[in-house]
């Protein structure tokens, strides 16, 4: 048996409104969003008494998505340090291919966004960057030159 797709990633967060907004002005679409909570979600996360809001955001082609969750109950925790720098072991960033870098770059910045380094040209393939979106959240943005 294989694995058939990357279905989402999920990013827990605190202000689930701006989050949503900032990854729709990248160009996901926003499927839904609403409450959470019950004995079958503890049981999925291992976690008890747990309420949440959820949104699910899809990429343009439906072939994959964010999942944010901003938890009521129990308090989330937040990771040390803010923001973590980029060789935090983890998670750091998620990847979108882009039609103009520097339009989309332009658009999240009206969001709070700030590099984190540059617009970089990787040799005659892409141009790439990592932006820090709300709750630094960081996004990495490709855009193919060819």
């Amino acid at each position: 048996m294989a694995i058939q797709r990357m279905d989402n990633v999920l990013i827990v967060v605190e202000d689930l409104e701006a989050v949503i907004a900032f990854f729709v002005e990248l160009g996901l679409e926003l499927q839904g969003k609403g409450p959470l909570e019950g004995r079958w979600v503890e049981r999925v996360i291992g976690l008890d008494d747990v309420r949440q809001d959820i949104a699910m955001l899809r990429t343009p082609d439906g072939s994959s998505g964010i999942e944010l969750a901003r938890f009521h109950q129990p308090a989330p925790i937040r990771p040390e340090p803010q923001p973590a720098p980029t060789n935090t072991l983890g998670i750091r960033r998620v990847m979108f291919a882009v039609d103009d870098i520097n339009d989309v770059v332009a658009r999240l910045q009206s969001h709070g966004a700030e590099l984190v380094g540059e617009i970089v040209r990787f040799e005659d393939a892409y141009l790439l960057c990592y932006v820090r979106g709300p709750e630094g959240i960081v996004v990495g943005l490709a855009e193919p030159l060819s």
